[in-house]
C-alpha cells in the first residue's frame, strides 16, 4: 500500500527522481520520425515543461530536448516509475471512491511489462497504442485519480489530464478522447508532428481507454476466425493437418499461435523480431521455433502428414517464408499452406510496423531512422513481392484474408496487385475477416464482451467462468442454429479457457455474446457480488472492435454497402449513450486497428459492485451498446441485422428502431434513371 500511496502523490519534485534514461532489459518502441522544424522543436520542449514549475526548467529542458532529437518523442523516462507496475488489488489502491480504484487497476494492468509493449514508452501494443504520451501525465492522473469524489469527473484529452470537473454521481468518472483532430489534418504525418508537440496520441483501441487484457482477447478472435475460415472456405469444423500461414507474435499478433492450436490446426507465424518470438515461446504459446526455412518446411510436412496440432515461429520474414512455399508448389506440386493471412502492423507501415524482406532487422530500424523516404520505398517494393507471392498460392488453392491491420490497403497503395473486378471503394481481390467470417455475427449482435475480476484472485475468475458458460447454456437451449453455434463456441472456450492459462496480468475473460448474453452475464456476475459468491467487484468492458464500438471502412464496417461505410456517426453516437446510460469511464478514439484517420472507435469500464445500482447501469447500458449498432447494420440493408432488431424489440418494448424496406424490383431504378 504504501507504494501506492506514492505513485498517488502527484509528480515526485522534491528531489526529483534520478534520471536513470532507458532500461536495456525491456524492449522499446521504434525511433520516430516528426521531420519536426527547429520552432516546432522548441514549441514540443516549451509544451514538456509545461508539467514542472521553473526552477526545474534548466535541469529537464536539456534532458527533454535530447530525448526530442533521440528517440523523436518526449517520454520523460526520469519520471518512469521504480515501482513493478501491475494490476494490484483493488483495495490497494489509496481512494476515495472503488470507481477510481477500478480505473487506476486497469491502467497499472496496460502499463504491467509483462502485458505492454514497449513499457517505458507507455505503448500497450501495436507499436504505438499509447496509454500516455509522457510520464508526467501518468503521475498526474493517478493523483487526481486517488483524490476524485462521487461528484467528479476526470477528462483526459489524448493522455493530457485536463482535471477533475464537478458532475453528478451518475456520470462516468472520467472521459477520455484520443486524437480527436480536424479531419482535414488528420494525415499520418501532421499526426507524427502532433504527438511530438505532445499534444495528440494514438490510443490505438483498448490501450488508450485502459481496457486492454493481455493477447487473450485476441486469442480468442483468432480462434474464432479461424474455426469459421475452416466451416468456410474448407467445409469442414475439422482443421486437423490444415496449415494456417501468417505473420506477427507482436502485442496483438502473438495470439495466432496459441488460437491455432486451439482450433487444432498447424500455425505457421513468421516474425522478423527476436524478442516477441522469445517472449511467445517462453510463455508456452508457440510450440517450437526455428530461423532455418528447411526446418521450416520439414515441419510441416510432418505435421501435415501425422495431423498434429502445432504452433511453428519462423524467425525470418513473411515474405521469404510465402516466396519458399510457393517454391516448394512450384517444385513438387504440394500446397502446403490452406489458409493464409497477415498480421504486420500496416497501420503503420514506415516506423516499424513492416520490416521489408530486402533488409534485416538492424538494418531496417537504421535506415528507418536515416532515410525515411528510402525506407518508404524499400517497403514498398516488399509489400508488391509479398502480394506476388500469395496471389500464385491463392491461385493454388489456398484461401486468404486481410485480418483488418491494412495489409491490403497499404498493398494497394503500394501499387501491388490487389484490386477487386468491379469492387467497391472497401474491397480487394481478398476478403477482410470481417466481411466474410466475422460480419455475419457482428449483424447478429456478436462482439468481444469481456471482463476484469478487481481482487486479482483467479479463484474469482473460476467463478465467473462458470457464471458465463452457465448463462449462456441456458440461453442457447432456445436459440436459433445460427446463434446456438455462436454460444456453443464460446462455451466451449469458457470450458476449455483455465487449461489453456490465458491470463496475462490482470485476473480476466473474454468471450463473444450478443446482446441478451452480455446483459445477462453482466447481471449474473453481479448478483455473485451480492451474494459473496464473488469476493470483490468485476469491472466489465469489450473491445473497441466490436458491432457497434468502431467505424472503419477496411474492417468492422467493411460489409456496410449503402454508402455510409466512411460516416463515423456510430462510433460517436455509442461513445455518448454510454456515458449517460452508466458507463464508469468511456473513450472515443482516432485510429485503431487500420491506423490513423481511417477509423473512429470507442470503449467503455463499467465497474459492477453487487449493488442494485450497478445492475440497472449494466443492463441499460448494454442494452444500447449493442442495440445501437445492430439498428445501424439493420438500416444499412443487412438482412441478419434485421432479424436480429426486429426479435429485440420485440424483447425490449421501449426500443424502437426506424425499419428500412428493400427495393423489390430493380427495374424500378433502371426507368427512373432512364427517364
Amino acid at each position: 500500500m504504501s507504494n501506492l500511496k506514492e505513485i498517488c502523490s502527484g509528480l515526485p519534485l522534491d528531489p526529483l527522481p534520478l534520471n536513470r534514461g532507458r532500461d536495456p532489459n525491456v524492449p522499446h518502441a521504434p525511433i520516430r520520425t516528426p521531420n519536426l522544424t527547429a520552432e516546432e522543436e522548441r514549441l514540443a520542449l516549451r509544451n514538456a515543461l509545461r508539467y514542472f514549475p521553473p526552477s526545474h526548467h534548466a535541469t529537464l529542458a536539456s534532458e527533454f530536448a535530447q530525448e526530442l532529437r533521440q528517440y523523436g518523442h518526449i517520454y520523460m523516462y526520469r519520471f518512469c516509475p521504480t515501482l513493478h507496475l501491475r494490476a494490484y488489488p483493488i483495495d490497494q489502491y489509496p481512494c476515495r471512491t472503488r470507481q477510481a480504484a477500478s480505473i487506476m487497476l486497469m491502467i497499472m494492468n496496460n502499463l504491467d511489462p509483462a502485458v505492454a509493449q514497449f513499457p517505458q514508452e507507455l505503448v500497450t501494443y501495436g507499436g504505438n497504442g499509447q496509454v500516455f504520451s509522457n510520464w508526467a501525465q501518468y503521475w498526474l492522473v493517478m493523483h487526481y485519480l486517488s483524490e476524485m469524489t462521487e461528484e467528479q469527473t476526470l477528462v483526459m484529452y489524448s493522455g493530457h489530464p485536463m482535471g477533475l470537473f464537478p458532475s453528478l454521481p451518475s456520470s462516468p468518472r472520467a472521459i477520455i478522447t484520443n486524437g480527436m483532430v480536424i479531419p482535414n489534418y488528420s494525415s499520418r504525418d501532421q499526426y507524427e508532428k502532433m504527438f511530438a508537440l505532445g499534444v495528440s496520441m494514438y490510443g490505438q483501441m483498448t490501450a488508450g481507454s485502459y481496457c486492454y487484457i493481455g493477447p487473450q482477447g485476441i486469442v480468442h478472435g483468432t480462434m474464432l476466425t479461424v474455426l469459421n475460415a475452416g466451416r468456410r472456405y474448407l467445409g469442414s469444423d475439422d482443421l486437423s493437418g490444415r496449415v494456417f500461414v501468417t505473420s506477427g507474435l507482436g502485442g496483438m499478433s502473438g495470439a495466432q499461435a496459441k488460437a491455432a492450436v486451439i482450433a487444432g490446426c498447424i500455425g505457421v507465424i513468421a516474425e522478423v523480431d527476436e524478442a516477441p518470438l522469445r517472449k511467445r515461446h517462453e510463455q508456452g504459446w508457440l510450440m517450437e521455433v526455428t530461423s532455418s526455412m528447411e526446418h521450416c518446411i520439414k515441419r510441416i510436412r510432418e505435421a501435415k502428414s501425422s495431423k498434429t496440432p502445432l504452433s511453428l515461429g519462423y524467425h525470418g520474414n513473411i515474405v521469404d517464408l510465402w516466396e519458399k512455399l510457393l517454391q516448394e508448389f512450384e517444385r513438387t506440386g504440394d500446397l502446403l499452406v490452406d489458409l493464409g493471412s497477415d498480421q504486420t502492423s500496416l497501420h503503420n507501415p514506415y516506423n516499424g510496423g513492416y520490416y521489408p524482406v530486402q533488409l534485416s532487422f538492424r538494418q531496417a530500424n537504421q535506415l528507418m531512422s536515416t532515410d525515411h523516404n528510402r525506407f518508404k520505398t524499400v517497403v514498398q517494393e516488399s509489400l508488391r513481392r509479398h502480394i506476388k507471392a500469395i496471389n500464385k498460392l491463392s491461385d493454388a488453392g489456398m484461401f486468404f484474408w486481410d485480418y483488418g491491420n491494412a495489409f491490403l490497403l497499404e498493398a494497394q497503395r503500394a501499387g501491388a496487385e490487389v484490386e477487386k473486378a468491379g469492387g467497391g471503394a472497401t474491397e480487394f481481390r481478398y476478403p477482410s475477416y470481417v466481411q466474410h467470417i466475422m460480419g455475419d455475427i457482428f449483424s447478429l449482435g456478436f462482439g468481444p464482451f469481456r471482463w476484469v475480476c478487481t481482487s486479482g484472485d483467479a479463484q474469482d475468475l473460476a467463478v465467473t467462468d462458470d457464471i458465463a458458460a452457465t448463462v449462456l447454456g441456458d440461453i442457447s437451449a432456445n436459440a436459433t442454429d445460427r446463434i446456438r453455434q455462436q454460444y456453443n463456441d464460446n462455451i466451449r472456450w469458457i470450458r476449455e479457457a483455465g487449461k489453456h492459462k490465458m491470463v496475462v496480468g490482470s485476473q480476466a475473460r473474454i468471450l463473444y455474446s450478443d446482446q441478451r448474453g452480455r446483459v445477462s452475464i453482466a447481471l449474473a456476475i453481479n448478483q455473485a457480488i451480492a451474494d459473496g459468491r464473488v469476493s470483490a467487484p468485476v469491472v466489465i468492458s469489450r473491445d473497441h472492435h466490436d458491432v457497434s464500438g468502431t467505424d472503419s471502412p477496411f474492417r468492422e464496417t467493411s460489409n456496410v454497402y449503402d454508402g455510409s461505410a466512411f460516416c463515423a456517426d456510430m462510433a460517436v453516437q455509442n461513445f455518448v449513450g454510454d456515458a449517460f446510460r452508466g458507463a464508469t469511464w468511456v473513450a472515443l478514439h482516432n485510429g485503431g486497428g487500420v491506423g490513423w484517420g481511417e477509423v473512429m472507435n470507442g470503449g467503455f469500464g463499467l465497474l459492477l459492485d453487487g449493488s442494485e445500482e450497478a445492475a440497472k447501469r449494466a443492463s441499460l447500458m448494454l442494452n444500447w451498446d449493442v442495440s445501437n449498432g445492430v439498428a445501424r447494420r439493420c438500416w444499412s440493408g443487412n438482412s441478419h441485422a434485421y432479424e436480429t432488431i426486429q426479435r429485440t424489440m420485440e424483447e425490449h418494448r421501449q426500443l424502437r428502431v426506424t425499419m428500412p424496406f428493400p427495393v423489390e424490383d430493380e427495374h424500378v431504378l433502371d426507368r427512373a434513371l432512364q427517364g
